[in-house]
């Protein structure tokens, strides 16, 4: 199921808007359960036409056939985004999913659907949005597996403090088998436990089966996980974000999206510290993780870590950090080109510099 195919090849949702991109209609959707807010704007609208309406998938396909000429339609990203991106694929030149942390417009003054819709559509025509990247790829479901793992983990590790809590109340483990008091509260409350922590072990199990078969039948996986530190959960959660390697412009993009560097903020002469930007959590958390998995086993590596620390004189916690961003670089390399990890590939970039 979960190939390297493409559903319907085309680069029309690929590029990011600028103001330089000309459409004949602008249109933004505020979509909800019951009702949907549609705003329109043509090239020399000044203001929006809003009309709200009931929702209805099969009216709004009409309406998007019906209008001629370029068309550009924007939605906030929300539940529904995913859904509305592939039913609506094919009646718009271009679907712009917008992050709604940087549409702070819509929070001021009185605020409806048809107010939003309007809002979202000047902001749309004047280029002022952030794209949150969707795609028709068949790899985009693999995020739906992802978390859901995720947070079956979350809840299996929630059932697991609450055992410890437990026992910890009364200065015991139960890891060591120590017993708390025979009471029948407690009885109660651990047979309770231990009876969702085997069905939670028991799902892990499964979901982990599920990731061994999907990494299988994909190559670009089995590529990531030729990589020290990434098994067959990390590799598939690292695909499943990244989907396409090619929207990221260079490895430093990528290492910003991951939270792994630091962005400096400077006005009028004065630098005002660095800060990490919105970042992904769950990158961050698989690359820190392949680095400690690197420093601690032997593997190709191991002996950059090393290098860092004993040439380089980069302190522990740097050259880790250091490790987790020259892993998040192979991963995205491997994403392009679909060729597996090279080991030592840093002892030659070391060599032509030292030539240089």
């Amino acid at each position: 199921m979960f190939t390297n195919k493409i559903s319907r090849i085309s680069n029309k949702n690929n590029s990011s808007l600028t103001l330089t991109d000309s459409y004949d209609h602008y249109i933004a959707l505020d979509w909800s359960e019951r009702n949907m807010a549609i705003a329109r704007m043509s090239k020399k609208d000044a203001e929006p036409k809003i009309i709200d309406v009931p929702s209805d998938l099969k009216e709004l396909k009409i309406y998007l056939g019906n209008l001629k000429g370029k068309k550009i339609l924007t939605i906030e990203e929300t539940t529904t985004s995913q859904w509305l991106y592939v039913e609506l694929y094919d009646y718009a030149d271009k679907i712009f999913i917008c992050d709604p942390y940087r549409n702070r417009l819509l929070s001021d003054g009185p605020k409806n659907d048809k107010i939003d819709a309007g809002k979202l559509c000047k902001l749309l025509k004047n280029g002022m949005m952030k794209e949150v990247y969707h795609s028709t790829n068949e790899l985009y479901e693999l995020r739906k597996l992802v978390s859901y793992y995720d947070d079956e983990v979350r809840s299996g590790v929630r059932l697991l403090n609450q055992k410890s809590a437990l026992y910890r109340a009364e200065h015991k483990s139960w890891k060591k088998k120590e017993q708390i008091e025979d009471s029948r509260i407690n009885r109660f409350i651990v047979s309770q436990l231990d009876e969702k922590i085997s069905s939670y072990h028991e799902k892990k199990k499964r979901y982990e089966g599920e990731f061994s078969r999907v990494s299988k039948k994909n190559k670009v996986i089995k590529s990531l996980q030729s990589i020290p530190g990434l098994g067959p959960i990390s590799s598939v959660t690292i695909l499943s974000i990244v989907i396409d390697g090619k929207r990221f412009k260079s490895s430093n993009h990528y290492l910003s999206y991951c939270g792994l560097v630091k962005h400096e903020k400077f006005s009028g002469g004065r630098s005002y510290g660095r800060r990490i930007p919105r970042y992904s959590r769950r990158l961050k958390g698989v690359y820190k993780s392949a680095a400690v998995r690197v420093t601690s086993t032997e593997n190709p590596l191991r002996e950059y870590y090393e290098y860092l620390l004993k040439e380089k004189k980069v302190a522990e916690h740097n050259a880790k950090h250091a490790v987790a961003r020259y892993i998040a670089k192979i991963s995205l390399g491997i994403i392009k080109s679909g060729e597996k990890y090279k080991p030592y590939r840093w002892r030659e970039n070391k060599k032509e510099k030292e030539a240089t």
